[in-house]
């Protein structure tokens, strides 16, 4: 398999602290692969390095196949990077702020324009275009850095927590965008977020960082079930009587209740719930409601790291 980025035990250290430890990655080409941690797990720190800003304290990286430290260069040319802070001019046209990176860019004069027609319709700001980016809604301006990093067709595109600050709406919008680009564009992107649904819906891989580490890497399908908690949710008309007899059950794994509702820990529970009613019919106990829950992203990194995303340094 080709990799767009591969790093082997790449780290970065400020005096005695370890920012990124270690870290060894392996991202397929043509895919969207998501870095999942807390503010101040390392994530920006590990981009600031594939993306040439920083040098590593030890390790190597190649990004494009190309050696991070050695080919800085030729690594800026094969990457777009949207940063996590804003970075545009309010003073200038969506159009102008596309025209000045094509140029920075060196992409050729002849095709500037064309592209910079498919970068305005790819991210829907052609009507916007020749108006002045502090206009912009919070979405527009994101969608616009996120074209920005696309105007010399590179062959990976970073980025730095793109949704952050936005409204669940607005972020559910670049989303589909960069779903979109991906698939458009023929593009690697590498993405860091702390948000969980973020790295669920749109990531083929993801690899949780902590403190600097790489805990664990997979997609976020394998991810979750390798956690083998699924959540079943009961309601009965005898909940006392039920809780006593289906704790007998070999697929139950942990019981819990709060008044009438029940909660049972079990594996793969998309096989248990016709089991689970029967069992209760021959009990002569009615299953008023049933639901299933899968394990989430935040189970998982809960499972790994002991602690809430939320609750990073």
């Amino acid at each position: 398999m080709e990799y767009m980025v591969e790093t082997d035990n790449i780290t970065k250290r400020y005096g005695d602290f370890t920012a990124v430890d270690n870290v060894n990655l392996k991202i397929p080409r043509n895919s969207v692969y998501g870095v999942l941690g807390p503010n101040g797990a390392g994530k920006t720190t590990l981009i600031s390095m594939l993306c040439t800003i920083l040098r590593p304290t030890s390790g190597y990286a190649k990004v494009n196949g190309y050696d991070v430290v050695k080919n800085a260069k030729d690594v800026r040319q094969s990457i777009g990077i949207v940063f996590q802070s804003r970075a545009l001019d309010d003073i200038l046209t969506g159009r102008e702020h596309l025209e000045m990176h094509a140029s920075l860019y060196g992409v050729p004069s002849n095709l500037r324009k064309e592209r910079i027609e498919e970068i305005l319709d790819l991210i829907a700001l052609g009507e916007k275009a020749d108006e002045y980016t502090k206009t912009y809604s919070g979405g527009m301006k994101r969608r616009l850095e996120i074209g920005r990093g696309l105007i010399h067709h590179p062959k990976l595109l970073i980025l730095d927590e793109p949704t952050l600050g936005l409204d669940p709406q607005t972020r559910e919008n670049i989303w589909e965008y960069i779903t979109k680009l991906n698939e458009k564009e023929d593009i690697t992107v590498l993405m860091t977020t702390h948000y969980m649904e973020e790295a669920d819906q749109l990531c083929d891989e993801v690899a949780i960082i902590n403190q600097g580490k790489i805990i664990k890497s997979d997609s976020p399908l394998h991810l979750k079930r390798e956690l083998k908690a699924d959540t079943i949710t009961v309601q009965v008309d005898k909940p006392q009587e039920f809780v006593q007899k289906v704790k007998t059950l070999d697929f139950v794994e942990e019981v819990f209740q709060d008044d009438s509702t029940i909660r049972l820990l079990v594996e793969r529970g998309e096989n248990l719930i016709p089991p689970l009613v029967s069992f209760a019919n021959k009990n002569d106990i009615i299953v008023e409601s049933i639901e299933l829950q899968h394990p989430n992203l935040e189970d998982v990194f809960i499972s790994y790291t002991g602690t809430k995303i939320t609750e990073g340094r």
